[in-house]
C-alpha cells in the first residue's frame, strides 16, 4: 500500500529530498535512469559520488527508486512518482500561447457537442505528445411519449420515445387479472407526469407524487404505475459513455518493446469496449479538479503502465457529465500538463453552459 507523502517527508532530510527530486526530474526529462556520478555534478552542494550512492541506497530501501533492468543508474518507482507528484510537484499556470490555442480552437468550433469534445481530445494530444481522451456520459433522454403495449396475459412492453426520436423498449410483468382499460389508464397517468422531463427527472417527480397516486389510482393501476417507474430505473444500452481518443500513435511510438505495445493495444481495446468507464465517470463526480493516476493505480489503465491525467467537466447545471485528459508514459511532464488539462476542462464546461 502506498504511503502518504508526509511519511516519506518525515524520514527524508533536505539532502535526500534534493537527490530524489533530481532523479525524478532527470527521468521525466529523458526517460533514463541516472547514476551517482552524474547526480554529484547536478547538485548545488558538492557531494562525492560515494556520498550520493549512500543516499540513493536509502531511497531504494524506502521503495522510492530502483534500478531498471541491469542499469547502474536509478529511476523512480511508481510509489516514488506518486510521492513526487503529491509532495514535490510545482504546478504553474498555462502559458498565454497555449491558453489562446486551446480557447480559440474549442470556442471557434461549430456543430454538435461531440465536435468540440473531439477538438479538445486532438488538442490535448498535440500539446502533450500523448493521447488525448474524452469520456462523455450519454445525455439522459428527454421523454416525448410513454405507453404500455400488452404482449400477452402476463407481460407488457413499455415504449419510451425521446424528443430526439430515440426509442427504447423495456419489458415488465403485469399484475394478474389486468384489464385493457387499466393498462390505458396507467399509460395516460405516466405520460401526463413524464413528458418533457428526462428519465431521471421523471423518476423523481413520480416518486414525490406517490401519496397523490394512491388517492387517484386503484390498486391494480398503482401496481402497474410502480412497475413503470421501475422500468425507468433500468439502465439502457444507450447509457454507455462516448469515448474519444486522439493521438494513439504517440503512445505506440513511445512503447518500443513488444510487451509495451501489447499492453498499449489492450488499453485501447478496453477503452473501445467501455469497460470500467462508468466507474471512472463515477469517480470524477466525487473529484475536486484534476486527478493523476500513475501505473496500476486505476484498474482501467493498470496493465498499460501509463500515467493518466484527468479532469471532470460540467454542464450548465454544474453537473459532472464527463472527463477529459491525457494518457502518456509515466514520465509525463506533470507540471506542464496538469494545468493544461485543468484549463481545457474549464473551457469545455463554459462551452457546455452556453449550449444550454
Amino acid at each position: 500500500m502506498t504511503k502518504p507523502p508526509e511519511d516519506f517527508l518525515s524520514v527524508l532530510n533536505a539532502r535526500s529530498q534534493d537527490i530524489f527530486k533530481k532523479i525524478v526530474e532527470r527521468y521525466l526529462d529523458t526517460g533514463m535512469p541516472v547514476g551517482s556520478r552524474d547526480l554529484s555534478r547536478m547538485l548545488q552542494v558538492g557531494l562525492s559520488p560515494a556520498s550520493v550512492r549512500n543516499v540513493m541506497a536509502d531511497l531504494e530501501d524506502l521503495g522510492l527508486i530502483a534500478a531498471p533492468h541491469t542499469s547502474a543508474g536509478r529511476a523512480p518507482t511508481q510509489e516514488g512518482l506518486r510521492f513526487f507528484v503529491d509532495a514535490m510537484l510545482e504546478v504553474g499556470a498555462v502559458d498565454e500561447r497555449e491558453r489562446s490555442q486551446i480557447a480559440s480552437h474549442i470556442e471557434g468550433r461549430q456543430g454538435q457537442v461531440e465536435d468540440f469534445l473531439t477538438e479538445a481530445s486532438q488538442l490535448l494530444s498535440g500539446l502533450s505528445q500523448g493521447a488525448g481522451v474524452v469520456i462523455a456520459a450519454k445525455a439522459d433522454m428527454v421523454l416525448r411519449h410513454i405507453e404500455f403495449v400488452r404482449l400477452d396475459a402476463t407481460r407488457a412492453m413499455a415504449v419510451l420515445v425521446g424528443q430526439d426520436g430515440q426509442v427504447e423498449n423495456r419489458i415488465l410483468d403485469l399484475p394478474p387479472g389486468l384489464a385493457a382499460s387499466t393498462l390505458t389508464q396507467a399509460s395516460n397517468y405516466l405520460a401526463h407526469h413524464v413528458v418533457g422531463r428526462t428519465i431521471a427527472e421523471a423518476r423523481k417527480a413520480l416518486a414525490e407524487q406517490r401519496a397523490e397516486q394512491r388517492a387517484e389510482l386503484d390498486e391494480l393501476t398503482q401496481k402497474l404505475v410502480d412497475a413503470g417507474i421501475a422500468t425507468l430505473s433500468q439502465p439502457s444500452a444507450s447509457s454507455q459513455p462516448t469515448v474519444i481518443v486522439r493521438g494513439r500513435a504517440n503512445l505506440i511510438n513511445d512503447a518500443m518493446a513488444s510487451d509495451d505495445l501489447a499492453r498499449m493495444r489492450q488499453l485501447f481495446d478496453e477503452l473501445e469496449s467501455k469497460d470500467g468507464l462508468l466507474d471512472l465517470l463515477g469517480d470524477a463526480e466525487k473529484a475536486q479538479g484534476v486527478r493523476i493516476f500513475i501505473g496500476s493505480e486505476n484498474k482501467l489503465f493498470s496493465l498499460s503502465g501509463s500515467s493518466v491525467i484527468l479532469s471532470p467537466y460540467k454542464d450548465a447545471n454544474d453537473k459532472v457529465v464527463g472527463v477529459l485528459g491525457v494518457i502518456g508514459p509515466t514520465r509525463l511532464n506533470y507540471a506542464r500538463i496538469v494545468p493544461v488539462v485543468d484549463y481545457t476542462a474549464n473551457v469545455i464546461s463554459a462551452m457546455m453552459a452556453r449550449k444550454r
